[in-house]
């Protein structure tokens, strides 16, 4: 799997990947559709890193910092799969940080 190039999600998020290094890493855009953040939505840089396997099915892991817009930080973790038809596909989980005011309300801060 080549992780490099745009992927869209099922709720219109898209992310760019420009480029997967030798040794896996990765950088690139977050461009989200769904916010909860009272500014504007701006695209958002990530970094990760990709375990690459010879039979295309690799699993990966990335942060994206909501910096320009949000006092959040997102951590991704998926695997790709290859269809039949040789499309590949990212299967995806997700936690969401966000800040909170006190050490009283850490409960509530991650999703």
């Amino acid at each position: 799997c080549n992780l490099t190039g745009w992927w869209e999600n099922d709720l219109g998020s898209k992310m760019q990947v420009f480029g997967v290094g030798r040794d896996g890493t990765f950088s690139g855009e977050y461009h989200t559709a769904v916010s909860s953040a009272k500014n504007p939505i701006r695209p958002s840089p990530l970094v990760g890193s990709q375990h690459l396997d010879d039979d295309g099915q690799c699993t990966f892991g990335f942060t994206v910092n909501w910096k320009k817009f949000s006092d959040s930080t997102a951590v991704f973790v998926g695997q790709c799969f290859k269809e039949d038809d040789g499309r590949e596909v990212l299967h995806t989980s997700w936690l969401l940080r966000e800040k909170v005011d006190s050490e009283t309300d850490d409960w509530k801060a991650t999703r």
